[in-house]
Formats: C-alpha cells, sequence, structure tokens
C-alpha cells in the first residue's frame, strides 16, 4: 500500500494485496490515520465486488463518527450496490468535493 498525505487527507492507495489485507493493514495502523480524512484509492484492481466495499464498511464507520470523511474511490464497481453507510466515488477529484462539502457540513453543524 502507498500512503500520501495532502494536508489533512491521507490517501492509501492499494497495490498487490486483497481488499481484506489493505483493510487489516489499516486498522492496525489506524492510530497514524485517524485525525485525517481518509481516501482509499483501489483503482489498481479490476472488479470490485459489493463484499470487497462492505470490508471497509466498519472502519468508515468508526471514522466518520470522529468527524472525519472516509472516501472509497474505484471505477470499477457498480455504484448504484454501493450502501449508503459508505461513500464510493469513481474518482480523486471526487472523493476531494466529498471531503469538501463534508467539511462545510460539519462547520454548519448538520
Amino acid at each position: 500500500m502507498i500512503i500520501d498525505r495532502d494536508g489533512n487527507i491521507t490517501i492509501i492507495t492499494q497495490e498487490k494485496a486483497s481488499v481484506k489485507t489493505l483493510v487489516n493493514n489499516i486498522e492496525q495502523a489506524y492510530d497514524k490515520y485517524k485525525n485525517y480524512h481518509l481516501i482509499v484509492n483501489l483503482s489498481s484492481i479490476d472488479k470490485i465486488k459489493l463484499e470487497d466495499i462492505i470490508e471497509f464498511l466498519r472502519l468508515s464507520n468508526t471514522h466518520r463518527s470522529d468527524k472525519k470523511s472516509f472516501v472509497v474511490v474505484t471505477e470499477n464497481a457498480d455504484l448504484d450496490q454501493m450502501p449508503d453507510e459508505i461513500v464510493v466515488v469513481p474518482s480523486i477529484q471526487e472523493a476531494y468535493d466529498i471531503i469538501e462539502m463534508e467539511d462545510i457540513e460539519r462547520d454548519l453543524g448538520f
């Protein structure tokens, strides 16, 4: 996994490990990421199944309960099948847009 920082955003890019392994690696190192908005980039994976996205659900719920954004990026999944509890977008730019909108909502008290 490749980790990049952009201000208050951490971008974790999946390389070779399975989604389940990636989730475990993020959970084990969570203290490093908990104060940042997280973007998990899965664009290198050819086909993403609903089960793969659901692997991130617990991590997403934990992160979002701490008033931080959690966004998964993949253009290789059926976005209509994704659960409402997790944010999945097809591009990095859309992930940044979601984080910006959620920051505005948090500032306004929504």
